[in-house]
């Protein structure tokens, strides 16, 4: 173990000291967050995120309490500088109005939607008479503009988040439900003004902590204050990310050429510890380079990230996810000239797919969902939740999904090694 630690602190000590690695690391990522924040404003000199006045058209078919929520979501004071919500009743009148280039985003929340998070008494009768209870969420439509790509993702962060957090009131208050001795016998009346009760005190239990907090259908939710630099400054450094752990692969396949690793395998070294610090040397360096990014847009930008632990979960698997694409190029490259090209490639590539240069939304419904493969949609997710005002409780899917991509990748990576010559003396 002490072998393997002190490989890896010596790739990092030696990243480091390469200039060339530390200006694609952290300045050209830097750079373009900087860029970025100039063409959208956020260095106007003031104190807001730069986005103001977001046009968002509104339709509500839903009419009851949770929509209500969200139309008074949108309309609240705390929202009053960001967002401006406009009310049509037609679906095609919002959509044609996002095609005209009128609004940024329209927000469609379908008809049952509250019915869908709420039991009716109907649903209520249906399971006591020996249904399910449990029923399918109806899906809100957020309908983004492409030619305004960041305020869209602005309007889709504000939707999700509120759905989140309903939906996790929705799975408190049913199983609270569910242990009330005797509810299987009540009336469905009783049942149901039970169910609307526990929504009504929402704010009291599940929803808390949450950035937009449902309190009631008619006051709607508290502020939800957005940077814009927070999708960003971690897009960006996503991206780059993938540059850091190519480059440490390629010290792999450019240390067996020059002649360094063979004298470390004749040493009394296993090829298990030599490459497990080369591992380990990647995503010291991958931390230690999201890191900084991240530090730098609190400390230049005041850039508000939330939950420590949350951020340091987030960057620990968002490395460990990339690390295993790393080991994965190198394991299928043969030689440090073509891990630098397929590192180069697969950055850009995983930047468009995984949202760092424009909001996912704009893509087809097949490019979002091949989008799941690259640590950097997963990442982006974590870390605007975070920027949201999310805690670490709340990053379960991306944590996870990151995790079992870095251990898959790692799995086949050591697979194709075994049957290479780069680790054999």
């Amino acid at each position: 173990m002490q072998k393997l630690i002190l490989i890896g602190l010596k790739d990092l000590k030696l990243i480091f000291r390469d200039r060339a690695a530390l200006i694609l690391m952290l300045l050209a990522p830097f750079a373009l967050t900087l860029g970025l924040g100039f063409v959208t404003g956020r260095f106007s000199g003031n104190n807001s995120s730069g986005l103001s006045d977001i046009p968002v058209v509104i339709v509500n078919l839903d009419q009851a309490q949770l929509g209500d929520a969200l139309v008074e979501a949108f309309k609240s004071e705390d929202l009053s500088k960001l967002v401006e919500p406009a009310e049509v009743t037609s679906p095609a009148e919002a959509r044609r109005l996002i095609d005209a280039d009128q609004s940024a985003a329209a927000v469609i929340i379908p008809e049952g939607f509250t019915e869908s998070i709420i039991p009716s008494q109907a649903m209520i009768e249906s399971a006591q008479q020996g249904d399910t209870l449990a029923q399918e969420t109806v899906k809100i439509e957020v309908y983004a503009n492409p030619a305004r790509p960041t305020s869209a993702g602005v309007i889709k962060a504000i939707v999700d988040e509120f759905v989140s957090r309903v939906e996790e009131g929705r799975l408190t208050g049913m199983a609270s439900m569910m242990g009330i001795p005797g509810i299987q016998d009540m009336p469905a009346a009783q049942v149901e003004a039970l169910a609307n009760e526990m929504f009504e005190n929402a704010d009291e239990n599940a929803f808390s902590s949450a950035a937009i907090s449902l309190k009631t259908g008619q006051e709607g939710a508290d502020a939800v204050e957005f940077d814009p630099l927070a999708y960003m400054a971690p897009g960006m450094a996503l991206m780059f990310l993938m540059y850091t752990v190519s480059y440490g692969g390629r010290s792999i396949l450019a240390e067996k050429s020059q002649g360094t690793l063979p004298r470390l395998l004749v040493s009394p070294t296993t090829s298990t510890q030599i490459l497990g610090g080369k591992v380990l040397g990647i995503f010291l360096t991958g931390c230690a380079q999201m890191g900084i990014l991240i530090l730098a847009s609190v400390l230049l930008f005041q850039v508000r990230w939330g939950d420590p632990l949350g951020i340091v979960a987030m960057i620990a698997a968002a490395v460990f996810g990339a690390t295993g694409w790393g080991m994965l190029i190198t394991a299928m490259a043969r030689s440090a000239g073509q891990v630098g090209a397929l590192g180069s490639a697969i950055m850009l590539i995983f930047g468009a797919l995984g949202g760092s240069f424009f909001s996912l939304e704009q893509m087809p419904p097949a490019i979002q969902a091949f989008s799941r493969i690259t640590p950097n949609r997963w990442g982006l997710d974590g870390f605007t939740t975070l920027a949201l005002g999310g805690s670490l409780g709340d990053l379960g899917q991306p944590i996870l999904a990151l995790l079992l991509m870095g251990a898959l990748l790692f799995a086949v990576s050591t697979v194709i090694f075994s049957r290479t010559n780069i680790m054999k003396k």
